[in-house]
């Protein structure tokens, strides 16, 4: 109990003091209510002896006023600092979350599905917003409050007080008891509660593609599952430990019938008064009442302490910025160097070696699973390589902060995810001080003004998450303008302007030319007139370099790229006579 105590206290962080006033008030508290025994042991004093008179009784009200108000206060004091720190500790540690998953590899989203981090930072963590102030405060101060008894009780008479604290003794044993057992059954609880995220999020997500194929009886089966599981494992838990609350019960019973008949056989026996007798037989009624609360909370501590360990589970992945520095790179050329990388088992690059030269537009062709996005990836660091190096700027990547390398790097992705949020913070996402006239101007360049201000609101129209209320086509370009507006020196486009419509495919073909003339350009594509004015094209097949060279060059010899081109052009019958904007 008291390694689940600390690290509860641990993970309250700087706001552990909101917990050390809590405790302290609570004692406190236990004091105030102790002065409600010492209101009636006046009053009973009094009538034992025959001394009853106005002062006894004035006497007896302040104590039980002062009683009163004082725990009124205490309490109000004590749920006031615990709520302040379980909503605090824990908004702060979802802040720390949200910033670790930017600079931690995307092999952990990989490994942990949607489902899994969304309740490790709603559920998971509402666990411990709600229960860890409460279940520490509520031990803590229920131990002190017996305790604070204890004391009293030995004033009185110290065998009476020899009993209490055997009964407190037997108590914490059964406790332990009872956290061993929940130590067990807890991870359960809390594994089959992210299940339960984990279906209805990807069942709504999927919602789409589950009304497409009729599969709505299918998921229903599963989330249905998942909310069976987790009603199985909380009503497990809760049957696990009844008995040992009721153990607990048990045992503050029998020690209370055991203050009675101690109490009353002393007084026969002559050594103990009548009022310190009738006094006692009161107190065995109340002395153990915090520590049934106190077994409340040890129950609950072990589902902290699950959650506690889930939440920290993140701070163990490594981040992807240690050792790094805020780097301003004295170029952009761009370099890769006998790299290899795999995804998990799965070779995807092998011993892959090329230059791009600052200011230059390099297209990258192949086919599906060749690794071509992989490479841009690898340079945005999103992923480290298994072996060889990436440099910008002659500096390998890993030597720079996350912060200070993607400042540097502009993104336009083929999967365009665009924020629940009005479109002029989309396209200022990358650039957050930027005017409404730089944004109005660099939507314009990326050819989406016009279906912008068709909008009732315009700019400040609130895209669905996702950007679902806006099309395909209309998603990428705002993209292309978020990654205009940013205005980096590299710019790696994949596949950027593939869901474009025709009609305006020419237009934002020139406003990408304009925006990235001397840019260091990486472009992904399969489009002939993409890539045919690219200053080198890379061919990728197998995850290696296997082509390197311009349009004319490649074109000019057999190989994968002549091939490539010839299944185009009789595939869509396109001419390669002529000139065709570039892409970079």
């Amino acid at each position: 109990m008291i390694g689940v105590l600390r690290k509860i206290w641990a993970f309250a962080g700087n706001k552990q003091n909101e917990i050390k006033k809590s405790v302290i008030i609570d004692f406190f508290n236990a004091v105030f209510y102790a002065l409600m025994f010492v209101a009636i042991f006046v009053v009973l004093n009094a009538l034992v002896t025959g001394s009853t008179d106005m002062r006894v009784a004035w006497a007896a009200l302040g104590l039980m006023l002062a009683s009163i108000l004082g725990r009124i206060v205490t309490r109000y004091f004590s749920m006031l600092q615990q709520t302040n720190a379980g909503y605090f500790m824990v908004a702060e540690k979802r802040i720390r979350i949200g910033d670790k998953l930017k600079v931690i590899p995307m092999g952990y989203f990989n490994q942990n599905s949607l489902g899994n981090i969304t309740a490790m930072a709603t559920t998971i963590l509402g666990d411990v917003e709600n229960q860890a102030p409460r279940v520490l405060v509520l031990v803590l101060g229920g131990l002190i409050t017996t305790v604070v008894f204890t004391l009293a009780i030995l004033l009185f008479d110290w065998r009476i007080g020899l009993v209490v604290a055997a009964g407190l003794l037997v108590f914490l044993w059964t406790a332990s008891l009872t956290e061993r057992r929940s130590r067990s059954d807890s991870p359960r609880r809390q594994a089959a509660q992210e299940g339960l995220v984990e279906a209805v999020l990807e069942t709504v997500q999927g919602m789409g593609v589950v009304k497409a194929f009729s599969l709505d009886a299918e998921r229903d089966k599963k989330v249905d599952r998942a909310i069976e599981e987790s009603c199985a494992k909380e009503t497990a838990l809760t049957k696990a430990l009844t008995p040992y609350n009721a153990l607990q019960q048990v045992v503050l019973w029998l020690f209370s019938v055991g203050i009675i008949l101690a109490s009353i056989l002393f007084y026969l026996g002559g050594s103990m008064t009548l009022v310190v007798c009738l006094m006692m037989l009161i107190v065995s009624f109340v002395v153990f009442e915090q520590l049934l609360s106190v077994g409340n909370g040890v129950a609950l501590l072990q589902l902290t302490a699950a959650s506690i360990d889930r939440a920290n589970e993140i701070d163990r992945v490594p981040v992807m910025g240690e050792g790094g520095k805020a780097i301003a790179p004295r170029s952009f050329d761009i370099e890769f160097e006998n790299v290899g990388f795999s995804y998990g088992k799965r070779p995807v690059l092998q011993d892959v070696n090329f230059k791009i030269p600052e200011g230059t537009t390099t297209a990258i062709v192949g086919p599906s699973g060749s690794g071509k996005t992989t490479i841009c990836n690898l340079i945005a660091r999103f992923w480290d390589v298994d072996f060889g190096s990436v440099r910008i700027g002659g500096r390998g990547v890993r030597e720079y902060t996350p912060d200070s390398l993607l400042s540097n790097i502009s993104m336009v992705f083929q999967n365009v995810y665009l924020f629940n949020d009005t479109i002029e913070n989309n396209i200022k996402f990358g650039s957050p001080s930027a005017t409404h006239e730089q944004v109005v101007e660099a939507a314009k360049k990326a050819c989406c003004h016009d279906f912008i201000t068709d909008l009732p609101d315009g700019y400040d129209t609130v895209l669905g998450e996702g950007g679902a209320t806006v099309s395909g086509g209309e998603r990428q370009r705002i993209s292309i303008a978020r990654a205009l507006l940013k205005d980096a020196p590299i710019v790696l486009l994949d596949e950027a302007t593939a869901n474009v419509d025709p009609e305006n495919e020419d237009q934002l073909q020139r406003a990408i030319e304009s925006l990235t003339r001397e840019k260091t350009i990486v472009m992904i594509a399969h489009r002939l007139k993409t890539v045919r004015n690219a200053d080198q094209i890379l061919v990728l097949n197998g995850g290696r370099v296997v082509q390197r060279g311009t349009h004319e060059e490649l074109l000019s010899r057999p190989g994968f790229y002549a091939d490539f081109v010839d299944a185009r052009k009789k595939a869509i019958g396109w001419k390669l006579g002529g000139t065709v904007p570039a892409a970079g």
